[in-house]
């Protein structure tokens, strides 16, 4: 399957096959302590609509609550986990709402839509995918914006129409490299290189790879280096250049 990118904690990088692609999570885009939300709760004694600001505040807090829990089930990786997950996140993403909160509703619904993809139901996953989408274009979260265009990539990957898939994973590229993310450059040139290679386009498949495989040496991914270079061997295999 292809590696996504998901939300918040460090990601699984799934070491691929040469046929799968990746999952990114959107990793510390959840950073409670810094919201706008620990001001309020300084001044809130202070301010007359205090019932009003108290609400708001346990909602956020509920918020929070809720969904890190969601983020240990999802951290369990179980069907059943997943499910529970789910029903976490929902909740959560009301809350989000409720307060406001644009940018952890659009992590939240990245969540969502890994785990549906995940579990195999990929039309769902592409449902929250493309609501989170707009949402980071409003807050002008680039790595956000990025990972949810791999994300969709990797579903339409799984689905077998590699065009639009192509179509993502390129747009998801160019954003990885204007933030600096080489680790998430180097998945997404590898899911590219995966659709190149299944599409019989070897020469492709090897420029892309090649790209990645410095990367991955740069920041000192061993694992990641080493699947790239078992998949170079394997289109040199496919190519018959044995040696």
């Amino acid at each position: 399957m292809p590696k996504k990118i998901a939300p918040h904690q460090k990601p699984k990088q799934l070491l691929a096959a040469f046929t799968s692609r990746s999952f990114i999570l959107l990793v510390s885009m959840m950073i409670f302590a810094k919201s706008d939300t620990a001001t309020a709760r300084h001044y809130v004694v202070k301010i007359a609509q205090q019932p009003q600001l108290e609400t708001q505040d346990a909602n956020r807090t509920a918020a929070e609550c809720v969904f890190q829990e969601g983020v240990e089930l999802y951290q369990q990786g179980t069907a059943e986990s997943f499910k529970q997950a789910i029903a976490k996140f929902k909740i959560a993403l009301q809350l989000w709402q409720k307060v406001g909160a644009v940018r952890e509703q659009a992590v939240t619904l990245g969540y969502l839509g890994v785990i549906y993809s995940v579990l195999g139901e990929k039309q769902q996953a592409l449902q929250f995918y493309n609501q989170s989408l707009p949402l980071f274009w409003q807050v002008g979260n680039k790595v956000g914006e990025a990972v949810t265009l791999n994300n969709i990539g990797a579903v339409y990957d799984d689905l077998g129409d590699k065009q639009q898939a192509l179509k993502f994973y390129n747009q998801s590229l160019p954003l990885f490299r204007q933030v600096g993310d080489k680790v998430r450059e180097a998945v997404t040139l590898n899911n590219i290189s995966t659709v190149y290679s299944y599409l019989g386009d070897k020469q492709q498949a090897l420029q892309f790879l090649n790209q990645s495989l410095p990367l991955f040496r740069q920041v000192g991914d061993k694992a990641q280096e080493a699947t790239t270079l078992n998949n170079i061997g394997a289109v040199y295999d496919d190519l018959g250049d044995k040696q």
